[in-house]
């Protein structure tokens, strides 16, 4: 798409730049209502439908011009609407990426809390049962509420982070 840009651009420049009409082997340049031979004005040696037709052939010309340059502002337009719909197609799929970051952490965040809860409830559930079977010495049983309260500190920790995401 560059190079098609590129190769527009320098045929509009030559177009530009060439004014010239060719009529009979000699290439007439015409300025405002003047037509020029080698820098020499000879507008009176035409009859005035010569010098008609030599202003319709030019007028053409400048209108070709024209409609190539239109097309060039055109297509440089589209071009940059491409690229401006490339950014924000990018700007949005970087969106969505953060947003699905951001699911995964708190789907995480629910996980490790639902496991802390499952934890716990199973150590209280053994030091119960231990206690009411009579098995814990009274060292067994400071280990077992320590452990208890590591458990209820996790959760606090994991309930924090699930509602910070």
């Amino acid at each position: 798409m560059k190079y098609v840009l590129v190769v527009l651009f320098l045929g509009l420049g030559i177009f530009s730049t060439a004014q010239e009409v060719e009529r009979e082997g000699k290439k007439y340049v015409v300025k405002k209502n003047k037509i020029l031979l080698d820098g020499n004005d000879v507008t009176s040696t035409f009859s005035l439908e010569e010098q008609a037709k030599i202003k319709a052939e030019f007028s053409k010309l400048a209108d070709e011009i024209k409609l190539k340059e239109k097309e060039a502002k055109r297509l440089k337009k589209a071009e940059k609407e491409r690229k401006k719909a490339e950014k924000a197609q990018k700007r949005a799929e970087k969106e969505q990426k953060r947003a699905e970051k951001e699911l995964k952490q708190k789907e995480k965040a629910q996980s490790n809390y639902n496991k802390a809860v499952k934890d716990l409830e199973q150590t209280q559930n053994k030091y119960e049962r231990l206690k009411s079977r009579g098995k814990l010495s009274p060292n067994d049983e400071a280990k077992w509420l320590e452990k208890i309260q590591k458990l209820n500190e996790k959760i606090e920790k994991a309930e924090k982070k699930l509602n910070r995401s």
